[in-house]
């Protein structure tokens, strides 16, 4: 069985579609199968998806769309839930996890129940200080106040997620034994190829982590004993199956970053814990191949999460979404040897995506848009305040920008696909300038080779390098003062375009 699962890991997959469960809480106007699938899943069949990651919603700790036995069910129709019909399909007899696993079953697809290790979407507070959604405030959290990290509206000092005072803490043995029997529920009453561990909903599962900054050795062999005990359960389920069932954890992408927390990920792996490794949030810390390389040391498969970016500034998140991006953030991943790209927070069926990025042969010809940062700093001191020191990746962006200063060049390393540099792509490296210079005053670099020229275009410093120049995977360019120049000048953003005739 052990060697069914490692191939049943390895096999190839394309895209994985990770479906967070709102569709059923607000955005069914029927309560019927056919209407939860309209939403975000049947529009995605003979699309590259070939395996859908479905989470029964999971707000605040065990408030979920299941049936079980265990977890809260979320039924109210009050509010802005007006469209929840988790109720009348409990009174159909299903729920929609049950409805996602019959629909992979008749259409080949595979099917993993996914859990939010611990949500906080529950902890918004009202300035006057009353929670913004007590519907979310799940019964256990009111009943076992001393399970919380914190305390109502007080966010612990090493997090900048204000919600967080209401994670649960996992030190706590009551909170790892009704974590662990929602996962025994849900591996016994569904039909399903795995189960993913998501602990980047969310990055809070210690006080030790969230009042002192590192999570105590105490603290790690907690969260690791809730694992094994998991592995456990998985192990006994199939043998009753006679079939693998998987492991998946997604987890920051620095395993100094995951310890800082309470995830000692190298422990999980070193142990046969997880079988399918996950990275990444809204934040990345290092270069797509370091993952792949820690997958390899364990002999597990690394899945890239490309999840939505969360720049403040509008018109730079808008362009970080669009589908150029999707490709490009998908080309480096499989270029670094990624074993699949797993795409989270996204859920329009009908994006160009589903059908372009899962397959690298295909992106080579493609037009693609590669950023300096997709993601940029905000995540990375969102759940853990001094998080920056693990960091390895430019976070070049409007939300942090760069002085140009004489004498100190700027250097940041876009990591780009596989480019079919004999179908001749047209290349332009774009700078966005908070003052509009003469292109002369700026001496540009890619790959340590000069690029001339260039025009200023609303804000932007365009210029053409050759495509010869670019590299498959990490490119680095550099930016300098030509002479000295009166207020320091700021970059705000870089990108790289990839277009083909």
């Amino acid at each position: 069985m052990r060697e069914m699962r490692r191939e049943m890991a390895r096999r190839p997959r394309r895209i994985v579609f990770n479906n967070d469960g709102d569709d059923a809480v607000y955005e069914c106007e029927e309560p019927t199968a056919e209407s939860l699938l309209a939403q975000r899943t049947t529009p995605l069949l003979g699309s590259q998806v070939d395996s859908i990651f479905y989470c029964p919603w999971c707000s605040g700790f065990g408030l979920t769309t299941m049936r079980g036995d265990v977890a809260e069910r979320f039924v109210t129709t009050d509010r802005i839930f007006h469209r929840n019909i988790t109720g009348a399909l409990h009174e159909q007899g299903t729920d929609p996890s049950q409805i996602m696993s019959e629909f992979c079953r008749a259409h080949d697809l595979e099917y993993f129940w996914s859990l939010r290790m611990n949500d906080v979407h529950d902890g918004d507070m009202t300035p006057e200080g009353d929670l913004y959604y007590p519907e979310l405030f799940p019964r256990f959290k009111r009943d076992h106040p001393s399970c919380l990290v914190g305390r109502r509206g007080q966010a612990p000092p090493f997090t900048r997620d204000g919600r967080c005072w209401s994670s649960v803490n996992f030190a706590e043995p009551l909170v790892r034994e009704r974590c662990f029997r929602i996962i025994e529920d849900a591996v016994g009453r569904y039909d399903i190829d795995g189960i993913e561990l998501d602990f980047c909903r969310h990055l809070c599962y210690f006080r030790s982590h969230a009042f002192a900054g590192e999570a105590t050795r105490e603290d790690l062999d907690a969260m690791t004993e809730l694992l094994r005990r998991v592995r456990e359960l998985v192990i006994a389920r199939e043998s009753k199956l006679a079939r693998p069932l998987l492991v998946a954890v997604r987890v920051p992408d620095s395993v100094d970053y995951c310890r800082d927390v309470g995830l000692d990920l190298e422990a999980w792996l070193a142990e046969e814990l997880a079988d399918i490794l996950i990275v990444t949030d809204y934040f990345r810390l290092r270069p797509w191949r370091a993952s792949v390389e820690l997958g390899a040391r364990h002999d597990v498969p690394v899945f890239a999460c490309l999840a939505d970016p969360r720049i403040t500034d509008e018109d730079a998140n808008r362009q970080r979404l669009q589908p150029g991006t999707y490709r490009g953030r998908a080309a480096a991943a499989w270029h670094a040897g990624a074993d699949a790209v797993y795409v989270y927070n996204l859920f329009d069926p009908y994006s160009p995506i589903w059908r372009e990025i899962g397959d690298p042969a295909a992106l080579r010809t493609t037009d693609k848009t590669y950023w300096a940062s997709v993601m940029g700093p905000k995540g990375i001191e969102y759940y853990l305040v001094g998080g920056e020191r693990h960091n390895e990746v430019a976070t070049l962006c409007p939300d942090r920008p760069a002085a140009l200063i004489q004498g100190e060049p700027l250097r940041v390393t876009v990591e780009t696909g596989d480019e079919d540099i004999a179908a001749g792509p047209a290349v332009t490296l774009s700078l966005q300038l908070q003052d509009v210079l003469d292109p002369g005053a700026l001496v540009v670099e890619l790959n340590d080779t000069h690029v001339d020229g260039g025009v200023v275009d609303d804000g932007w410093l365009r210029l053409f390098p050759d495509a010869s120049l670019l590299r498959a995977g990490a490119n680095q360019i550099t930016v300098e003062l030509a002479r000295p120049a009166g207020p320091a000048p700021v970059v705000r953003d870089l990108r790289l375009d990839v277009s083909y005739p």
